[in-house]
């Protein structure tokens, strides 16, 4: 077992298991789902399997805690380039930009690579409670606008994303992808912000996209 100095135990443990999520993430985006063993875990760390069995109680466990150490990172990314634009048009665009660079960052794919995984539904569950909870929505931009349905615009949105990353897995330049992206969703959704037209939705935030089946 690698020696970890630290004053405390609480914290050797905690290093610990940050050394363990650091490894797993490693694991999963070089081999995808397959290759997040416990064995392989192991090996990668110098840990003993029940150690590892002492702060996972299984592999899902362990996917719930990368989605939560992934899922803030993520979340800085996307404020951080929301804040510094300035009007609501221009957020949205910040918004779109924000999340297709990250979808090309290799640290922040774990989603995408958990895509086909066979995870248990009480797993996929906690994911999908940890998007809503951390990652930001588009819903508030789409209010801050005047869309007339912003709970579905911020949907649409994430559809055009989803999109978007697609096209950039299958070699589509990133800076094209990019610009016609922001361009749909400017000449698209958020054309004419500020009409009323027909009732307002709710204003909720969507089903955020989580791995599928």
């Amino acid at each position: 077992m690698p020696k970890i100095a630290a004053p405390t135990v609480a914290e050797h443990r905690a290093r610990q298991r940050d050394l363990l999520v650091s490894a797993a993430r490693d694991l999963l985006l070089d081999g995808g789902y397959p290759a997040l063993t416990f064995s392989a875990l192991a090996a990668r760390t110098g840990l003993a399997r029940p150690t590892i069995y002492t702060y996972f109680g299984s592999k899902d466990d362990l996917v719930v805690a990368l989605c939560e150490a992934e899922f803030p990172l993520v979340a800085a990314e996307i404020e951080r380039a929301v804040e510094r634009a300035t009007t609501p048009r221009d957020q949205i665009a910040a918004f779109v930009r924000a999340q297709l660079r990250v979808a090309q960052q290799r640290r922040y794919r774990i989603v995408h690579a958990l895509a086909s995984a066979p995870l248990a539904d009480e797993a996929r569950q906690r994911i999908m409670a940890l998007h809503r909870e951390l990652v930001p929505s588009a819903v508030p931009l789409f209010v801050r606008a005047g869309h007339p349905r912003p709970a579905l615009a911020a949907a649409l949105l994430q559809g055009l994303i989803n999109a978007a990353v697609a096209a950039l897995d299958a070699g589509e330049p990133p800076r094209r992808v990019m610009e016609l992206t922001v361009r749909a969703v400017l000449d698209g959704l958020a054309d004419g912000v500020g009409a009323t037209a027909g009732p307002a939705d709710d204003g909720s935030t969507p089903r955020p996209v989580t791995p599928t089946k």
